[in-house]
């Protein structure tokens, strides 16, 4: 196996959570639970446009963000009005599949609607 990807869902998440400087810190703290090595981070959202903001449909209202890691990426994807939060942790350094997800659960609040483990040959 080359890697796996974990792919979680969640609904009804604390939209309090969704702040750059929680997700930033959320990464961190993933980061080392999973002893991945953070590298570049780059945000997308409407911080500073709050008239874009407004005119957004509802499911585009959010932060995305990707966490390079040592050993590929992690990927948020939040959206404050529906309360919901999307994640993919891809890595092909192991990492222990429930652990992560109870903490992306513990942070975010809400609960699993889908996980999905695919494994990179």
């Amino acid at each position: 196996m080359y890697g796996k990807e974990l792919i979680l869902d969640l609904h009804n998440c604390n939209s309090s959570t969704f702040s750059r400087k929680s997700i930033e810190k959320f990464l961190k703290q993933l980061c080392k639970l999973i002893s991945m090595k953070r590298e570049d981070i780059y945000f997308w959202d409407y911080e500073g446009f709050p008239e874009e903001y407004n005119k957004a449909p509802d499911h585009l209202k959010g932060t995305s963000c990707v966490q390079f890691i040592k050993t590929s990426t992690i990927v948020i994807h939040t959206l404050d009005i529906l309360k919901k939060v999307f994640i993919n942790i891809f890595s092909c350094k192991e990492f222990n599949i429930e652990d992560t997800t109870n903490f992306v659960v513990s942070w975010f609040g809400g609960e699993v609607i889908q996980m999905h483990l695919i494994e990179r040959l």
